[in-house]
């Protein structure tokens, strides 16, 4: 079964509704490159409010050592996010499991980054170009997913209830990840778009995985 992860959370009653609905994930943003930036206290209250069995993760981007020090001390999210030009060792300080999103905006060429990154829990092929935030709502080609990786691939980027099912059967992910396309206004989500989306996850999904 395709795990679901919900990003950009700004509510906690949307974060809630998505974990009612199924989802195995959410995600607050707390960088500064993100039009979906919530405060700490904003983003613990988020994570204190999911229930048992939701992992709850927390982006960053090119962020201080002491700011993510402060996330993981104040926040205490179940995982970070890495969005930026992060180098393993540097993701990996922080003694918390991290996924590292990989810029797939430049299709093929981007790759060669997918070995950058061995202690990352899993790897998060996202759609934007390099350097760009996450969120865009921009897709890349999925055939490009590789198959042969040991570490488990997040599908994210452009996402949406109408599509998603299509995405899984081509790129056959781990867990998809959806932010855009869930939404009324940007931080804001649609309550008929996250149950119409993770009900066409659970559709779309392969039988066993």
């Amino acid at each position: 079964m395709t795990r679901i992860k919900c990003c950009g959370m700004t509510r906690v009653e949307d974060a809630l509704f998505a974990a009612e609905l199924g989802a195995d994930a959410i995600g607050v943003v707390l960088t500064a490159h993100s039009k979906r930036q919530v405060s700490l206290a904003q983003a613990r209250a988020i994570v204190q409010a999911m229930p048992p069995f939701v992992t709850t993760v927390a982006l960053c981007m090119d962020d201080e050592a002491s700011f993510v020090q402060e996330i993981v001390d104040v926040v205490r999210p179940s995982m970070l996010q890495f969005h930026g030009d992060e180098s393993d060792e540097w993701c990996a300080q922080f003694g918390q499991p991290y996924l590292k999103a990989i810029a797939m905006g430049d299709g093929a060429a981007a790759l060669y980054q997918l070995r950058d990154h061995p202690h990352a829990a899993a790897l998060l092929l996202d759609g934007h170009g390099l350097g760009e935030a996450g969120g865009s709502g921009k897709s890349f080609d999925w055939s490009l997913m590789p198959r042969q990786l040991t570490q488990p691939l997040i599908l994210a980027g452009g996402l949406t209830p109408t599509n998603v099912a299509t995405a899984i059967s081509i790129a056959r992910p781990w867990a998809v990840d959806v932010s855009s396309g869930i939404e009324s206004a940007p931080g804001i989500k649609d309550p008929a778009k996250m149950r119409s989306f993770i009900a066409a996850v659970r559709q779309g999904s392969p039988a066993t995985q």
